[in-house]
């Protein structure tokens, strides 16, 4: 009964916002998009997750941006050069290029940016590391040095997700980041309405009228984004019958990651189109800095207990979109799929995980998991965690909340017991999971920001060798030992792969071009 009620009013409020906006948005296009989660932060290069980086997609751009094909294109950039040897690079913008304040974006506004994102990424500060330096030349010219070749130059400045390098004035890109950025001013296909963001309900954007968008045509998150689209909202609606009565209705035109219940029912609906967002893989994420899981045994143990085909059936998801089985850290039917390190792991073994817990000294403290209320896929999988723990004799303190609170509490560094956390479970995209330089848990070098703070040398050494080794056969060497030792550090343990889906009414134009990562400008009503 109380889930009918909460379901009722949440369809109340919701009507009594559609029929407040029909009037004002009846001479407009607007999308209405159900986001999959509550928007608190907004700096993409404060926090790798999804919500915020789906923001900053919408009002930023980017140097260089993937296309539907994996390739690194210009973006921002009109030309580029590289020296034989690989370390001088020069880049130019293009012409025209603006803030949404009106102001030109210049070469010191992105030099400032691209320090900045290389403070906070993987391959920004595997980049530095090799050397590399950002200097302005004009206003339209920067360079980039190094002191030794790195491969991954285009591939990190066209990097889709963890933290993308948005470009962002050179007087915020010069603010520390120990805290997000409130202020946002991008130069991207999207205005952020501010005035009418209201936290925990509703995000709105316009359509931005003095964008400069590219000559070729869209492809993934590269090519010209120009925007369609008048006015997107992005709408808060937890609770999934009202946000799939919504679709059905068409009170909302996309609901970006539907719970796995109602894909069947929605698949026999003539004006709804289902699709996936590519490959996913579950983690769950340990703090390293407290007992039990500063001790690599006790994440070993947890790994060795981990039954994937109970994580993905147990999430809801169908046959064609999960897999029982995965044996790699870099998703399953990609280039770096590799099975090395895995055949201890291929089965639960709970009475080694319980010897391993053991041996880790682990006395029955009490661990502190935090279970998100509102988003179903992850409330199963942080429950499944639960049973998981206890089954091989943890003592679980399961603490519930939203998904954004989760997001900012993961942030802190006390103990458990004074706010922290020991556990919490969360997805990634094959974009932030298929390399060990993109993977968000395997790509962290030691003194890393990421929740969790995962420390390894042996994995750092193993990345930098497999980072700037050019020879193919050499190169998968250095993969199987990095993966070989990752089951050996278990920074995180993957509980399975699954393609989330998507719902869209099929009246919307362009679905064929819509992406893993939302690019909503590609879409038309």
């Amino acid at each position: 009964m109380k889930r009918s009620l909460h379901a009722l009013a949440v369809a109340v409020l919701f009507a009594g916002l559609w029929f407040a906006t029909a009037d004002a948005s009846a001479q407009t296009k607007t999308l209405r998009f159900v986001a999959q989660a509550d928007l608190k932060i907004l700096d993409p290069t404060f926090t790798p997750a999804y919500i915020t980086r789906n923001f900053g997609y919408m009002v930023y751009d980017t140097l260089f941006a993937q296309d539907a094909n994996g390739v690194p294109r210009p973006q921002m950039v009109d030309k580029y050069t590289t020296s034989k040897d690989g370390l001088h690079w020069s880049f130019t913008l293009r012409p025209g290029l603006k803030f949404h304040d009106s102001s030109p974006v210049t070469a010191a506004d992105c030099v400032a940016s691209l320090q900045r994102w290389g403070g906070r990424d993987s391959i920004g500060r595997a980049m530095k590391a090799s050397g590399g330096e950002w200097a302005a030349t004009d206003a339209k010219t920067f360079t980039l040095t190094l002191k030794e070749p790195f491969g991954l130059v285009l591939d990190g400045l066209a990097k889709p997700s963890g933290f993308p390098a948005v470009m962002m004035p050179e007087r915020l890109a010069k603010t520390p980041t120990t805290a997000p950025l409130s202020e946002v001013m991008g130069s991207g296909p999207f205005l952020f309405k501010r005035d009418e963001w209201v936290p925990g309900n509703k995000v709105v954007f316009v359509r931005n009228p003095a964008y400069v968008g590219r000559s070729e045509p869209p492809s993934g998150l590269a090519g010209n984004k120009t925007a369609h689209l008048d006015r997107v909202e992005w709408l808060y609606l937890p609770d999934s019958n009202s946000s799939t009565a919504a679709l059905k209705n068409g009170e909302v035109d996309l609901i970006e990651q539907l719970p796995p219940d109602y894909v069947t029912p929605l698949r026999a609906d003539p004006d709804i189109r289902l699709g996936t967002a590519g490959a996913y893989q579950g983690f769950i994420v340990f703090n390293e800095l407290h007992p039990p899981f500063d001790n690599a045994k006790a994440r070993q143990a947890v790994l060795h207990a981990v039954d994937q085909a109970k994580f993905v059936v147990g999430m809801g998801y169908p046959l064609d979109m999960r897999m029982n089985y995965c044996d790699t850290w870099f998703i399953c039917g990609s280039p770096n799929q590799t099975a090395a390190g895995a055949a201890p792991f291929m089965k639960p073994d709970i009475a080694k995980a319980k010897q391993l817990l053991a041996e880790a000294g682990y006395k029955g403290e009490k661990v502190v998991v935090l279970v998100p209320t509102d988003i179903t896929t992850l409330n199963a999988a942080a429950l499944i965690t639960v049973q998981t723990l206890k089954s091989i004799g943890i003592n679980v303190d399961a603490q519930t909340s939203d998904w954004a609170t989760i997001t900012a509490r993961r942030a802190k560094k006390e103990a458990p017991e004074a706010g922290g956390w020991n556990v919490y479970v969360t997805i990634a995209g094959e974009f932030d999971a298929d390399s060990p330089m993109t993977n968000a848990y395997l790509s962290t070098a030691c003194g890393n920001s990421l929740p969790g703070w995962p420390c390894d040398k042996t994995l750092d050494e193993l990345r930098t060798a497999w980072a700037h080794e050019t020879v193919p056969a050499k190169r998968k060497e250095l993969l199987d030992r990095f993966q070989e030792r990752a089951f050996e550090a278990v920074p995180y343990a993957y509980f399975g792969q699954f393609s989330p889906a998507y719902a869209a009414r099929k009246s919307l134009k362009h679905l064929d071009q819509y992406w893993n990562i939302p690019n909503l400008w590609v879409l038309d009503k």
